[in-house]
């Protein structure tokens, strides 16, 4: 019997403008690895044997050097563009607009390039492999798409505050909708943000929240051009409007368009948002390759 295959997005066409540069590029393994990387090695063990890899075409040459040479030593790789001119017909990008439109148009930037279930995962986060050990077997068993949360505190930085999408689910346990939450910061107890009117709402921190690691089947992607066009129609002459992903996944799930399964993985997450992230993000790795859960070096 042929065990299935899948495919990995990695949306990875963010410069990281809080942490200083292109922050996917910073090592966190004891020998250079990098968190894509990782990532990437997880999704294989789970079945995702194939990378599309969303980047911007203006840093297609430095990222190809700096990262897909990595990768395409281990994996099928093929590359995607998320370029702001992306746009349905009808539609043109406003005056001032320097960055392309959100983690939800940059889903879109891979659909010529998927053909059969996929996850998506940013390339500066670490998941670690439960995610894809649970999406795999999701698949396995269901047409209906996927997200695996993690509870708040796992993702809270200590040197910043951090955006969130904050779950909501049924009675069934699934996904009912995500509320994206900006300028969270960690607490005392739990966290805390404030909202537009001022006003501080506190967070136990047990929250299950979107660290944009989905799974979904190609039916998405005519779906999120539909919401796509709709969202430009309100939004599209603002320059700083993004399609957030988890609002898209949100309203298909609202119309009774599309099923959302909320898997949850007990693995750490972590990711690199400030500079100062960067020596948990090792000491972490580090801890995990001491208790024998990744080789060193990682490809062997």
């Amino acid at each position: 019997m042929v065990k299935p295959s899948y495919d990995l997005v990695i949306l990875a066409a963010g410069m990281g403008s809080r942490f200083g540069g292109l922050k996917q590029v910073q090592p966190v393994g004891p020998h250079g690895e990098l968190i894509i990387e990782y990532s990437a090695y997880d999704a294989r063990r789970a079945g995702f044997d194939r990378l599309v890899l969303v980047i911007r075409r203006d840093i297609e040459r430095d990222f190809r050097e700096a990262i897909g040479r990595r990768l395409e030593a281990h994996f099928n790789v093929e590359y995607a563009f998320q370029e702001i001119s992306d746009l349905p017909p009808g539609f043109a990008a406003p005056a001032g607009r320097s960055k392309p439109w959100g983690t939800g148009h940059a889903v879109l930037a891979a659909r010529k390039a998927v053909r059969r279930p996929f996850a998506v995962i940013n390339a500066d986060d670490f998941y670690g492999a439960a995610g894809y050990r649970a999406l795999a077997a999701h698949f396995a068993a269901s047409a209906d798409y996927a997200m695996v949360g993690y509870p708040l505190r796992q993702t809270l930085s200590e040197h910043g505050a951090v955006s969130r999408g904050l779950c909501a689910t049924g009675k069934d346990g699934r996904l009912v909708s995500i509320t994206e939450v900006t300028k969270i910061e960690k607490a005392d107890t739990g966290a805390r943000y404030a909202d537009a009117a001022g006003a501080m709402h506190r967070l136990t921190g047990e929250e299950i929240v979107s660290m944009n690691f989905w799974g979904f089947t190609p039916p998405v992607f005519s779906q999120l051009e539909r919401l796509f066009g709709e969202f430009l129609a309100r939004s599209g002459q603002d320059p700083k409007a993004e399609f957030y992903l988890p609002t898209a996944l949100s309203t298909l799930n609202q119309q009774g368009v599309a099923r959302v399964a909320l898997l949850r993985s007990e693995d750490a997450w972590f990711g690199i948002t400030y500079r100062e992230d960067l020596p948990a993000a090792r000491q972490a790795v580090g801890a995990l390759v001491k208790a024998g859960r990744y080789p060193a070096p990682l490809w062997g």
